[in-house]
């Protein structure tokens, strides 16, 4: 933006975006499409506008993990048993309670762990425990992000009226509505299809794909008439939400989430499986 001219034009621009002061949030968002409609502002940014917008009147029970779908470990047990379900679970945080699920005496964090295998004499899961927080349902979010910030937390547990324990919710959870879903390593590009093949037989499918898409490219005779994607299909099959790696059969396809969240599924892989007579 070398010439004059132009440096002018674009302050102009931005000057007369800002002179049209909103008088309540309804205007305000009229007025950041208007200014990505100009080019002043790119999809990525108007995005993290909103999403901070969004924030701040949503509140903790909005989106934390119900306590039902919590991940905890028991004081109790024994690393040998637990460990295996750490491992499975692939969390960085766990909430440890004792006695009951109501009752969380700390976070204990997953690489704490390594102090066992390096064979430490006095291993004690009570002694590494980090306290836990615990918030009211009502939190606002960007309440919460500033104090997960200010404190350098990454998890809080939720608590209803009655002091029992309701859910968790980490920084995670809540940079997500600001910034949209963090990607990981099974996340397809945007551009990408629905449905990829990886190797003969195999393929890594979106939840989202619709079933009539899905029949047609893997030549299946899934029905439709109570679901319309595939991962409803597997849901229901399941009969619960399930976690990463866990597996199920549907005629003669294998179905194994790879990545889905205390909500839903995300990606699935599908893997025909040969029938008693040796043919898939």
């Amino acid at each position: 933006m070398d010439d004059p001219s132009l440096k002018t034009g674009w302050l102009e621009r931005v000057s007369t975006m800002l002179l049209r002061e909103p008088e309540d949030r309804k205007q305000l968002i009229t007025l950041l499409h208007s200014a990505f409609e100009r080019n002043l502002l790119d999809s990525d940014a108007l995005s993290m506008i909103e999403g901070v917008m969004q924030v701040s009147e949503m509140q903790a029970r909005d989106i934390m993990v119900p306590r039902s779908q919590m991940d905890v470990i028991d004081i109790s047990e024994t690393p040998d048993k637990f460990i295996p379900f750490v491992i499975e679970t692939a969390h960085s945080r766990f909430p440890v309670t004792e006695g009951c699920e109501d009752n969380i005496i700390g976070i204990m964090l997953a690489k704490d762990l390594l102090r066992y295998y390096a064979g430490e004499e006095e291993f004690n899961i009570r002694d590494m425990l980090r306290p836990a927080v615990f918030i009211p349902e009502s939190k606002q979010l960007n309440v919460l992000l500033k104090d997960f910030r200010k404190n350098r937390n990454h998890i809080a547990i939720v608590v209803n009226e009655y002091g029992g324990v309701a859910g968790l919710i980490t920084i995670e959870d809540v940079l997500e509505q600001i910034v949209g879903e963090i990607e990981d390593e099974y996340d397809f590009d945007e551009d990408e299809d629905n449905i990829v093949l990886e190797k003969e037989g195999s393929y890594r499918i979106k939840a989202i794909t619709e079933i009539d898409n899905f029949n047609e490219a893997l030549g299946a005779n899934f029905s439709d008439d109570d679901y319309d994607t595939i991962g409803g299909l597997v849901l229901n099959k399941f009969g619960r939400l399930p976690t990463r790696d866990e597996s199920v059969v549907i005629d003669n396809l294998k179905f194994t989430v790879l990545r889905a969240d205390s909500r839903r599924l995300y990606i699935l892989k599908a893997e025909r499986i040969e029938s008693e007579s040796g043919r898939a």
